[in-house]
């Protein structure tokens, strides 16, 4: 039996520094070593026949095959790939990256052999033929560094704050960009860069003379050797990275292109399902995949901590769940967004927010790739495709209570609006219906408004050729008409008076305020038109409700949103699968 496993691979390797050969090894025990938040790290005690060794540590992906029990006490196993690192004390330890289980631990039964302990410096005796099978010369991984001598390349998952010579060769999955402060103890200026091998994935950050030094040396999915950086404990609040570590660029850190890099990963996720979003906490950080079923037009806000302009688009996520859920790009993420093509999104550490139901924000460290080549994507792009682009989606962030005024997913009928007591809580509701115009009230729904552009209270009429605004406290020769309509709209089922302002009266009567004022003025037999023709047509509204109380009276508000055409293919569409749905049942 001890023929099988291969006698002197320990000494070969520990020695001689050997990584060209796969040695064949015995599983003794495994031990897990605790990471935080981060998962779980297994320590193996190996053997090869001959010695055994307990500094062989588990890659992070291969943590499955633990997980699993494939990899167990006294199974047989062939290590395909591994990296020996050097730590500061000068003990070796051995990453293993790849490996194949040959027998299982049911198979073997127990410890094959005698092995000893290895001792470093001590060779094992030639009879055993560790020369024979494993004596070549080592094949280190090196790099010239800067100053012209040889750096070892180690990898990211080996890296700690008690080694100080290192190099790693990784790829830049994200950049941020150079982000300014200002306070009590002064002003700088920073930028982060997340790194990825194949052991693992770091996150490192550059500030003030080195942002200057090495953002414009950067770029995304280009592979670097990174030396001399200074590690710490990372802060889980600000980043979804996977390791407990986090480096900081100093003034001896160097950074230079590699050109052998192809071979190495992009961006690592550990997506999670739209579905079991509920279930997360709080601002925790999570990576998300989704088609984009529907999005908003970015819209510019101002950020009251710095009165800052900045631009904030909504987006809709759906997965194979069927559920949906929103999702705020910001800034330049916003502006350039295009889906109209519904694409594939995976967002790699997108903070979970509990404002209605359940929502998602895109941080400044977060990585957003639009149809990223990975299985999940082309998978989800095949079940979208043949059946998932027919589903409504059931929203997780316009659950009662709460929700975005701008999702058009969270679908009711008149009357289910009312059997649900939507409005009646705390925080106002909002849905979307498919209703039919019945009456409009003219009366009353017009008024003559402040022309300024910014201020539409109502003017005073002051009998002299001007209109004076009591909010402004100024008079003008002129006015801007606005409009207050209400409107009864009515489905299959029930009926509904809803308050429709300036855009949505005008998006339902099919003309501009300014003119309906004219012939207001003008024709008033025109003006009755309008509003007659305007009635039995059909549209998608989406509305507000909320309880409101006046004069110790309280009902229900409802307000119309935005107002568009119906899309009979896609309302015929959902129809269809709800009547499949109801069938099923």
């Amino acid at each position: 039996m001890v023929g099988h496993l291969s006698e002197g691979a320990i000494v070969a390797i520990m020695q001689k520094g050997e990584t060209s050969v796969k040695p064949i090894l015995q599983v003794i025990s495994i031990r897990p070593i605790t990471t935080g938040n981060s998962p779980p790290r297994y320590r193996l005690l190996m053997s090869d026949g001959l010695n055994t060794l307990s500094s062989f540590m588990l890659a992070t992906q291969l943590n499955p095959l633990v997980e699993d029990s494939r990899l167990s006490s006294n199974c047989i196993c062939q290590i395909n790939r591994f990296i020996v690192n050097t730590l500061k004390d000068g003990r070796k330890v051995v990453i293993l990256m790849e490996l194949d289980v040959l027998k299982s631990a049911e198979e073997v039964g127990a410890k094959i052999g005698n092995p000893l302990p290895y001792i470093e410096g001590v060779t094992a005796p030639k009879a055993y033929g560790a020369s024979k099978t494993f004596g070549k010369a080592g094949g280190s991984s090196l790099v010239n560094s800067s100053g012209g001598s040889q750096a070892k390349v180690v990898p990211i998952a080996s890296l700690t704050p008690y080694q100080s010579k290192w190099t790693i060769c990784a790829r830049v999955t994200n950049k941020s960009q150079i982000r300014t402060w200002s306070n009590s103890r002064g002003e700088g200026k920073l930028f982060s860069i997340e790194l990825v091998d194949e052991s693992g994935e770091i996150r490192a950050t550059a500030f003030n003379e080195q942002v200057d030094k090495f953002f414009p040396l950067i770029d995304v999915n280009k592979v670097y050797y990174f030396s001399k950086g200074t590690l710490k404990i990372a802060n889980k609040q600000f980043s979804a990275v996977k390791n407990d570590y986090e480096m900081t660029f100093s003034n001896e850190t160097s950074v230079m292109p590699c050109e052998d890099g192809h071979n190495l990963p992009t961006v690592q996720f550990d997506f999670t399902r739209i579905d079991d979003l509920e279930s997360k906490p709080k601002d925790s950080l999570i990576d998300i995949i989704g088609i984009c079923k529907n999005y908003e037009d970015a819209v510019k806000i101002t950020v009251k901590s710095n009165n800052r302009e900045v631009s904030k688009r909504n987006i809709y996520l759906m997965d194979m769940s069927g559920k949906m859920v929103s999702a705020t790009l910001w800034g330049e993420d916003a502006d350039k967004f295009d889906g109209s093509r519904q694409p594939v999104m995976a967002i790699k550490g997108a903070r979970v927010s509990d404002f209605g139901g359940r929502s998602l924000s895109v941080l400044s460290s977060s990585t957003v790739i639009v149809n990223p080549d990975i299985p999940e994507a082309h998978k989800l792009r095949g079940w979208f495709d043949s059946e998932g682009q027919a589903l409504d989606g059931v929203s997780i962030s316009d659950l009662k209570g709460g929700g975005t005024a701008g999702s058009n997913t969270n679908w009711k009928t008149l009357y289910e609006v009312k059997l649900e007591n939507l409005g009646q809580g705390d925080k106002a509701d909002y849905f979307s219906s498919v209703a039919t115009v019945v009456y409009l009230r003219k009366e009353n729904s017009m008024y003559q408004a402040c022309p300024t552009q910014d201020c539409n209270k109502k003017v005073i009429d002051q009998q002299n050729g001007l209109y004076r605004c009591e909010k402004c406290d100024h008079e003008f020769p002129n006015f801007k008409y606005r409009m207050i309509l209400a409107v009864n709209i009515a489905d299959y089922q029930e009926n509904q008076w809803v308050t429709c302002f300036q855009e949505s009266a005008e998006a339902i009567l099919g003309q501009s305020t300014a003119y309906l004022g004219e012939l207001k003025e003008k024709n008033e037999q025109a003006f009755e038109e309008i509003f007659q023709n305007a009635n039995f047509r059909s549209f998608v509204f989406k509305i507000r409700v909320k309880l409101e109380t006046y004069n110790d009276e309280s009902r229900i508000k409802a307000t119309v949103m935005d107002v568009k055409p119906v899309d009979y293919r896609e309302y015929s569409r959902r129809l269809i699968t709800n009547i499949r749905r109801n069938a099923a049942m």
